[in-house]
């Protein structure tokens, strides 16, 4: 892991996302990149001054951000773009490779009931770079329990779990695997990548409606640090193909998720 992108936004806490990714950077030794996204619509004799003022603009205020926080000798840099936030995730992931991007929950939205916004409900839904999802207010701890929760043990592509392997040979994490058998399910679910099976002999296998739903059940007993999904259509966001947020009565976590992609479905 060498590059992690953190997308600020305007939220007034922003400087805490931000923090906790310069204390994860520090642990495994990676590169933090601030984005800086903005829309600068002009006549084409204008665009290049008036991007140069804004791209200017912008970075003082990052750079400002940037000052509040102990950057512990992390190399911090800020990675710009004029257009929309996905197409400048896609950009700025082909220039740099990011491995990780480490987003708050809800980004510009001020909707207290939004678990996901709609800014981080579309990095969620319309990337593939792994993310980390961190609680406003989360103080960064080693990850030494983790949660691996999914309704389907078909992984199409073993290299989605390296960020998770990563994690766990830092800390030597214990790893409790959750399979939960939702309505519908099939046998081929039930048959779990070796892959997965690798990462803990620790497999629980529970039966609910949703996959949240066994989360809930099993969060207390096995009291993660940090809880693991998949980024499926079907899977534990299943809610962000219908509308690009994810209320909070539907799914709400009081500490770090991480979301890997597997091969689109």
């Amino acid at each position: 892991m060498n590059n992690i992108l953190v997308p600020l936004g305007t939220s007034p806490d922003c400087n805490e996302t931000l923090s906790y990714a310069i204390d994860f950077a520090s642990e495994f030794g990676c590169n933090v990149f601030v984005m800086d996204v903005f829309t600068v619509i002009s006549s084409a004799g204008r665009l290049a001054n008036v991007q140069e003022k804004v791209t200017s603009s912008n970075r003082e205020k990052i750079k400002d951000i940037i000052s509040q926080v102990d950057t512990k000798g992390v190399d911090i840099k800020i990675a710009s773009y004029n257009g929309d936030i996905i197409d400048g995730l896609e950009e700025i992931d082909k220039k740099l490779g990011i491995d990780l991007i480490v987003i708050a929950p809800r980004s510009n939205d001020v909707n207290e009931e939004l678990y996901l916004g709609y800014t981080s409900g579309r990095i969620i839904k319309q990337t593939d770079i792994p993310t980390l999802i961190v609680p406003k207010g989360t103080k960064y701890i080693p990850l030494k329990n983790i949660l691996v929760a999914f309704k389907s043990g078909i992984l199409k592509r073993s290299k989605a779990l390296h960020p998770l392997i990563t994690i766990i040979n830092r800390y030597q994490s214990m790893v409790n695997l959750l399979l939960v058998k939702t309505p519908g399910y099939s046998e081929d679910d039930l048959r779990i990548n070796t892959a997965l099976l690798d990462l803990s002999k620790n497999l629980t296998i529970s039966e609910n409606q949703t996959t949240y739903l066994g989360v809930l059940e099993h969060f207390k007993e096995k009291r993660p640090d940090m809880l693991c999904v998949f980024r499926r259509k079907r899977g534990f966001f299943k809610k962000l193909w219908e509308k690009s947020t994810i209320p909070k009565a539907e799914f709400y976590a009081p500490i770090p998720v991480l979301v890997l992609s597997v091969k689109k479905d």
